[in-house]
This record gives C-alpha cells, structure tokens and sequence, in this order.
C-alpha cells in the first residue's frame, strides 16, 4: 500500500491536541437564549471535537489542558472526556476567590429557517489562557509516549500570550520527535485586538513547521496575511478557482505543508446548507462539490471536518479518500446537538458521503 504520508510508528496516542475546555449551554427545541428557561449542557472545545472523530473509531487520544482545582465543572468536564475515550492530562489551578479562575461558558441558540444561529462566549477568567509550558513534561509526552499528529487550533494558539508560547513549545518539541503537525488557523478578530505583531510571527512560525495546514479565505489572509482574490460569482461552488488560487499562494509560503484543505458553505438558512470541500496533497486537487445538506446545529461542522481528514490520515488511506471522509464527518456533526461528532462506525460515515440515509436493521 502506497503510504502518502509517513508517520511515525512507534506513539503511544494517533493524536494530541492542546486545548482550554468550558462547557456549552444550549436551550433546548432550538429556541433563541433570551427566551428560554431550560438548556441542555455538555463539554466544549474546538480541539477535543476534533479529537472526537478518531476517538469514536477507537484511535488513542490525549488533550493536554487545564483545571479548576476542585471545582464541580471540571469534574463534569473530566467525567465528559471520560465519556468520549479521550485522555487528558491538565494543570490544576487554584480558583484564588469568585473573581479568580474558572471554565468558559458558551452560550448558543441554534437558530431555525430565517433566524440565523447566536453564540455569546463568556470566557472572563478562563483558566485555559493560563496554560504554561512548565505545567507539561513535553518529553515525556512526546519523546518517550509520542503521537503521530500534533493538531493546534488558532484559538487556543490566539487566547493568551501564555497559550502562543505553549503552542510554539508543543510544535517545536512535537518537529523534533517527528511527530506530524496539523494547524487549523481559526482567525478570530477579537483574539487579535492587539497582539497583531506577536500573533503573526507565532502563526507563521507553526505555519512554517506544520505538514497539514486547514482555513478558509480570511483565515490565511488575516492570520498568515496570504493574498487571495475577493468572493466572487453568484454561489460558494463558483468560488472553487479562487480558494484554490489562495492555497496555491500559501503552498509558496509554506513548503513544508503536504497537504492544505478548507471547507465551503452556503447558508441558505438555519437549517438547510450548501456544505462541500477543497483539498490538496501531493499536486493533485480533491474536491467534494457543495452541495445541500440539512442542519440541526451548525456549530462544530468545521471541526468535525478536520477530525475527520486527520482520522483519514492517520488510518493511511488514499487522499481522494480523506476529503469525502472528511466531508461526511463535517455533516454528520450538523446533525446532532452538542457541537462534536461522534460516528458509530466508519460504515455510517460513508453512508453519510454517499447520502444513504436508509434505515439500517
């Protein structure tokens, strides 16, 4: 079997991911927040939903992360890791008083038809901006257990200096043990207010070390400052051209990347969008047309996309492979009301790919 993306054999865990966790509340029956009086909560993070994919099908993962020392969140956010087959390993914080350390809360309706969907982040006091180095044997975790794929998000990269330097310490450990490097850019403007000179140095510099780079248009524009052409034409599937030409403009900055990919959507309401993808490896283009899927809550699409490519990856297969697994993992993850997906099987997956939606007995 033709190997496209050598990795390293001897880890411990398929993938580890440094991430600050919180908890989601949702109203219940898709209601807007300022309305309602019962919510349904469960854990959070970018990171560990895209960890969720290959935790699901069986791969051994690990978040690296922080806690409240002895606060009942973080208890419920353990017992949820615990739940979901994921590893963690957490520096514990004191809380230091009500105004001190505590879990992010994010707060989000999930829209329906023309009322499109609200989230409002509480992150005041979030104990993962706190993540230092010296809280983590970094070769221990990467030396001596070891992980195929390292996966850094820009929100965590973004949320602190301490998480920047945490993420550039993680990278260039994870590069000296040959660990592959995953980097989802994840521009957030409101991260950045500030910090613009330091941020873009941090993210050029994992940029330049990572092996697999995810974004959309704003993203490698904003965060990596690459050129692209404005949004143009009528529909996101006629837009194709120019996200391949801002990935080609990105593969000239950062040659090291073998593979670069990015999701595309339409919103034609709360409920009904236009999902597809684009990606790239090894001089070949891979592209899973746009096209119309139904949504219960968007939230999470994005990262159940790369879950599931870097699962596809890890599972060595064949790249026109990864961009429909990936596709399907980012549309089931639409389907279900917390914000990661959680695929019984792969068979499901590619059901979902294939739009099979029989009932299975």
């Amino acid at each position: 079997m033709e190997i496209y993306m050598e990795l390293r054999k001897d880890s411990k865990y398929s993938l580890i991911v440094p991430t600050s966790m919180g908890v989601r509340i949702t109203p219940i029956n898709r209601q807007p927040v300022h309305t309602s009086k019962l919510f349904e909560m469960h854990t959070t993070s970018a990171e560990t939903n895209v960890l969720n994919i290959s935790a699901s099908l069986g791969l051994p993962v690990k978040a690296l992360t922080a806690f409240v020392k002895g606060s009942p969140i973080a208890e419920f956010i353990k017992s949820e890791l615990r739940a979901r087959n994921i590893e963690y390993e957490g520096m514990e914080i004191t809380q230091d008083g009500p105004w001190g350390a505590r879990h992010q809360f994010n707060i989000a309706d999930s829209g329906f038809g023309p009322r499109g969907p609200r989230v409002h982040n509480d992150r005041a006091g979030e104990v993962g901006r706190m993540l230092d180095v010296s809280g983590f044997d970094l070769e221990r975790i990467f030396k001596e257990e070891g992980s195929k794929i390292l996966h850094i998000s820009g929100l965590i990269a973004a949320l602190s200096p301490e998480t920047s330097n945490f993420c550039l310490e993680l990278a260039r450990t994870a590069k000296k043990y040959g660990t592959r490097i995953s980097f989802d850019l994840n521009y957030r403007a409101t991260f950045w207010k500030g910090r613009e000179e330091e941020l873009s140095a941090a993210f050029d510099e994992i940029a330049s070390v990572a092996d697999i780079l995810i974004g959309n248009e704003e993203d490698y524009q904003l965060a990596l400052g690459i050129s692209g052409p404005e949004a143009g034409g009528e529909s996101i599937g006629e837009n194709i051209d120019g996200f391949k030409t801002l990935i080609e403009n990105a593969r000239k900055s950062y040659p090291n990347a073998k593979v670069f990919a990015t999701t595309l959507r339409e919103v034609i309401s709360a409920n009904r969008h236009l999902w597809g993808a684009i990606l790239w490896s090894g001089d070949e283009w891979y592209t899973v047309e746009p096209r119309e899927i139904e949504v219960l809550d968007r939230i999470g699409g994005g990262d159940g996309f790369v879950g599931g490519m870097l699962y596809s990856i890890l599972r060595e297969w064949a790249p026109e492979k990864w961009v429909k697994f990936a596709w399907a993992t980012g549309a089931l993850a639409a389907t279900v009301t917390t914000d990661y997906a959680s695929p019984l099987d792969e068979s499901q997956v590619w059901s979902i790919y294939e739009g099979n939606a029989r009932v299975v007995r």
